[in-house]
């Protein structure tokens, strides 16, 4: 991925979990129980974190950059979207995606590990 593309996708993660935690905070908050609500704004608050690594990476120029965005890319996008289908999901009335996304968030939250490790390891190697 390009320096570029590595900052759109960071851009994009951030701004995108700025109003979806808006979303969740204004408009979710009558429809979900607290706890469909926290798991949500855990997604949330990954999809942010991630935004912002993405926007670091996009400033360095290091062989391990490539492999680590694509670990934190699709590892956001399994990880927190997982969640936010999981607890949308949650309230019958509002359900939209099936409990099948289960499974899906271990693999992203293993892959955002992943890419924190190839981080170390190439910070370690240079």
């Amino acid at each position: 991925m390009t320096q570029k593309q590595r900052s759109i996708w960071g851009v994009l993660f951030c701004g995108t979990a700025v109003i979806l935690g808006a979303f969740g905070a204004h408009l979710l908050k009558s429809y979900l129980s607290s706890d469909a609500l926290q798991s949500f704004e855990v997604g949330v608050r990954y999809q942010f974190f991630h935004g912002l690594a993405l926007l670091f990476l996009s400033t360095v120029k290091h062989p391990f950059t490539k492999r680590t965005v694509l670990f934190f890319v699709v590892g956001t996008l399994l990880f927190s979207g997982s969640i936010y289908g999981l607890s949308i999901s949650s309230n019958a009335s509002i359900a939209l995606l099936p409990k099948i996304l289960g499974p899906v968030t271990p693999i992203g939250g293993l892959l955002l590990i992943l890419g924190w490790l190839n981080m170390l390891i190439g910070y370690l190697r240079s």
